[in-house]
C-alpha cells in the first residue's frame, strides 16, 4: 500500500476534525499504517486556537492526544495535497466542493466509512455531545483503515 494524505474537514476546526485527525493517527499507527494526517475547517472563526477543552478531555479519556494541534482553515492547495478530503457533515461537503479547483480531490463524507450512523456527525459545538461525536468518528475511522489495506 503507498502512503496515504487524508484531510478531515469541519466547520472551525476545533472539534469534530481535529477529533477525527487524533483518532485516525492514533489507529493508523497502531496498524502500522503509513498516512499524512491533517484537519482544517471551512471557516476561520478559530484560526490558529487548540481544539476546544471539551474535545480535548473527551478524546484524551480515550487515549488520544489533541493538545498539540491548531485550527487552520481549508484552502484550494489542499484538494492537490491530500489523496483524501473527508468532511464530516453535508454542509462542509458543500462548502468544500465550492473551494475544490479543476482536477482537484473531491471531498467526501466521513460517515460513508461508518454508514450504520448515518450522513452526518453533529456537531458537539453545539450539541455537546463529545461522546457520541467520538464514537461516530472512532467508526468511521476503523472503515477507513480497513478500506486503506
Amino acid at each position: 500500500m503507498t502512503a496515504s494524505r487524508i484531510l478531515f474537514v469541519c466547520l472551525g476546526n476545533i472539534c469534530r476534525s481535529p477529533s477525527a485527525e487524533g483518532v485516525f493517527r492514533h489507529m493508523a499507527a497502531a496498524e502500522g499504517l503509513e498516512v499524512t494526517v491533517d484537519s482544517c475547517g471551512t471557516g476561520a472563526w478559530h484560526l490558529g486556537e487548540p481544539p476546544s477543552p471539551a474535545a480535548i478531555t473527551a478524546a484524551r479519556a480515550r487515549g488520544y492526544d489533541l493538545s498539540a494541534l491548531r485550527a487552520r482553515q481549508l484552502q484550494a492547495a489542499d484538494f492537490t495535497r491530500f489523496d483524501r478530503i473527508l468532511v464530516m457533515d453535508r454542509a462542509n461537503l458543500r462548502d468544500a466542493r465550492a473551494l475544490r479547483p479543476p482536477g482537484g480531490t473531491e471531498p467526501e463524507l466521513f460517515l460513508a466509512h461508518a454508514p450504520q450512523h448515518g450522513q452526518d456527525v453533529p456537531d458537539p459545538w453545539y450539541t455537546g455531545d463529545y461522546e457520541g461525536a467520538l464514537d461516530m468518528i472512532e467508526d468511521a475511522a476503523r472503515g477507513l483503515i480497513a478500506a486503506l489495506r
